[in-house]
């Protein structure tokens, strides 16, 4: 079965929310990777992004976990007046994580289809038609 976990976006903060949250919540984080981990001979991300936090989480309680990650500048500026979380669904089999994906985003629009992702998992993001943002990973 499926399970929801919270996913937020920071414009270069998030290692200070999350350690934060970390404070307040406890634990240790689970997954904490930097921009600079993902690059490679066609793609690397500028100077300046180099020790952004590409994904962070958080395990809570009863296996869930709060899941972040800061906005590369070349994707813009995250308002912070506005809606900046995506909700991400964790399925279990890649035919749900597809029957998942597809449904949800079904008159909305894709930003990322879903595919493999560069730590190996099958991930996909969107926004619905009524503008929620989604991730599905698998």
């Amino acid at each position: 079965m499926a399970s929801i976990i919270p996913h937020i976006h920071f414009n270069g903060n998030t290692e200070e929310a999350f350690e934060f949250y970390r404070s307040v919540l406890g634990g240790s984080f689970s997954r904490l990777m930097r921009f600079k981990e993902l690059n490679n001979p066609d793609f690397s991300f500028p100077e300046e992004e180099q020790n952004k936090i590409m994904l962070i989480r958080l395990p809570i309680s009863g296996g869930s976990y709060l899941s972040g990650s800061d906005v590369p500048n070349f994707m813009g500026v995250v308002s912070e007046e506005e809606n900046r979380s995506k909700i991400v669904i964790a399925a279990s089999t890649k035919e749900e994580a597809e029957t998942i994906f597809n449904g949800l985003s079904a008159g909305g629009t894709v930003e990322m289809p879903l595919d493999e992702d560069p730590w190996g998992t099958l991930l996909g993001t969107f926004r619905d038609k009524f503008g929620v943002e989604w991730m599905v990973e698998c």
